[in-house]
């Protein structure tokens, strides 16, 4: 567990960090707004800005995400399957699909990245001719990241697979419906304890 929650720790530090890019995205398209339809002076700059703090976070948020559980998954089906079960269908799956898709994501990220680079590229869509080597080094990076989470999420599925109990991951924030459910389980388990209390 000290191996998993390490990457897990890098994961929340890296997702955490990156989460800044939704302030900077808002303030972006807010200043963006007043100035070009009260001021009536827009900029050349922010649409690009919105474009790249946009990638950022989804870039390399995927391992926050991946450490969280919080990716959508089909479990219509999975959720009714033993938890052993689970575990196995998730290593036998990360292996066919998840390892192929993110090694092609490093090798041909840091491939476009390479070029970029050496090109010193400019978005061709942008008035201002915005610099965006920087934002496809990302890239490379969110994919090697999502690697070194994915070998986390396999040692979990062993580890299940051996005791029949997923391991915790480490706490965060939760979705705000995830914290009303927790709250009225409470509830009703404080009612049910003084409903048995002797009186």
């Amino acid at each position: 567990m000290k191996f998993v929650h390490a990457i897990e720790g890098l994961s929340l530090w890296v997702g955490r960090a990156f989460g800044w890019c939704i302030l900077i995205l808002t303030l972006s398209v807010s200043y963006e707004v007043f100035v070009r339809y009260v001021l009536n002076a827009p900029t050349v700059w922010a649409f690009d800005m919105m474009i790249q703090m946009y990638g950022a976070l989804f870039l390399m948020c995927g391992a926050y995400a991946l450490a969280q559980d919080t990716h959508v998954r089909a479990d219509v089906v999975y959720r009714l399957l033993p938890v052993k079960v689970q575990a196995g269908m998730d290593f036998l799956l990360y292996f066919l699909f998840f390892f192929p898709g993110v090694l092609a994501l490093v090798w041909f990220g840091y491939e476009i990245a390479a070029d970029s680079w050496r090109y010193k590229e400019v978005s061709f869509n942008s008035p201002a001719s915005i610099q965006i080597y920087f934002f496809k080094s990302l890239i490379p990076v969110a994919g090697a990241l999502l690697l070194i989470q994915g070998a986390a999420e396999l040692v979990r599925c062993v580890m299940t697979m051996r005791t029949g109990i997923w391991p915790e991951r480490l706490a965060d924030v939760k979705e705000t419906e995830d914290l009303l459910s927790e709250a009225d389980l409470n509830e009703i388990a404080a009612i049910h304890s003084d409903e048995n209390q002797p009186r």
